[in-house]
């Protein structure tokens, strides 16, 4: 299973709640938010990809490749799937599917991948989301490389922007996970959540 699937870490959002910069740079528990990201995400797929736009020099020292959105405008997490999905098209076309998540969500469950995909499989579904705390967080999501074309329409002539509502087009499943002891998809959006974040990290 986990050599079909490739993880996208989403990094491309502009941080406007947190005055600009990159969210997934500020250390939490001694490290980059986005290096518990890897640390969690990576033993679960085949690679993982990093989707940022400007300078990509700024993520180097993970050693992972780093994709900017192929769709300009800043169009959002959906932007960012397609990146990955056409960096995995051009790449590792072995893979035949993506797990995108933020970058700046550092307590990603260990067994994210694995679930979703059992999910989607027993549902007949396509797309498999992660819910938490009567939240749906459809940035974290199980895609099959296969709909990048679609994707590629929707936000290009369509101009579609929301997550849910391109997921909503297909068969899609959620899957529940507990928010005790913490929500694993707790991310850092707020200035006073990078105080939260750190007392978690380093309570591990």
């Amino acid at each position: 299973m986990a050599e079909k699937i490739f993880g996208v870490l989403l990094a491309g959002g502009l941080s406007r709640r947190m005055g600009g910069g990159d969210k997934p740079l500020l250390e939490i528990g001694g490290r980059p938010i986005i290096a518990h990201a890897i640390e969690r995400l990576g033993p679960q797929c085949a690679g993982l990809v990093v989707n940022a736009n400007g300078d990509p020099a700024r993520f180097e020292a993970f050693g992972l490749p780093v994709v900017a959105d192929t769709v300009q405008g800043f169009a959002g997490p959906l932007a960012g799937v397609l990146a990955g999905m056409d960096y995995v098209a051009a790449n590792r076309p072995e893979a035949t599917d993506i797990v995108s998540a933020p970058a700046d969500t550092p307590f990603l469950p260990v067994d994210l991948v694995e679930r979703l995909y059992e999910a989607r499989a027993r549902a007949g579904a396509r797309i498999a989301v992660a819910e938490s705390g009567e939240r749906v967080h459809h940035a974290i999501a199980l895609w099959p490389v296969a709909l990048r074309e679609d994707l590629r329409r929707a936000l290009a002539e369509e101009e579609l922007r929301k997550v849910s509502a391109f997921i909503a087009r297909y068969p899609n499943a959620n899957v529940v996970w507990p928010v005790e002891p913490h929500d694993p998809f707790f991310n850092v959006n707020l200035p006073e959540n990078v105080e939260l974040a750190d007392s978690i990290a380093k309570g591990r």
